[in-house]
């Protein structure tokens, strides 16, 4: 059983910064591509941004490049997104997720964490 595990959220300001954490259990991370994603309220899941399972390839949403950075630690089984100039509109639920490679398409993602909630105030 592979559980993946958010952490990191909160409540910021307009232009701060986050860095979001995924814990990996079950199975090494290292098995896995691995992709962020968020979700607002009654909308589907939007990529964000993904990582290849050795790291070397990343693939991040126009809307957040060059502000997000995803990252991973295969000996620590977690995965980061470090967010930076955070807006309002990158209010939204952030989940995880673990893939066989790396794909923007939510529907490839086999496993999901739980999500952690992200609010940007203005």
């Amino acid at each position: 059983q592979v559980q993946l595990v958010e952490s990191g959220g909160g409540l910021v300001q307009a232009g701060d910064s986050l860095r979001l954490s995924c814990a990996v259990s079950g199975r090494t991370a290292s098995s896995f591509a691995m992709g962020w994603f968020r979700q607002i309220l009654g909308k589907e899941h939007e990529f964000v941004a993904g990582i290849s399972w050795r790291g070397g390839r990343k693939h991040y949403a126009d809307s957040v490049k060059g502000r997000f950075t995803v990252s991973r630690d295969n000996d620590k089984n977690t995965v980061y997104l470090q967010m930076n100039s955070l807006t309002p509109e990158d209010t939204a639920v952030y989940y995880c997720a673990a893939s066989g490679s790396l794909t923007t398409a939510s529907r490839e993602y086999t496993y999901w964490g739980q999500g952690t909630q992200v609010t940007v105030s203005s």
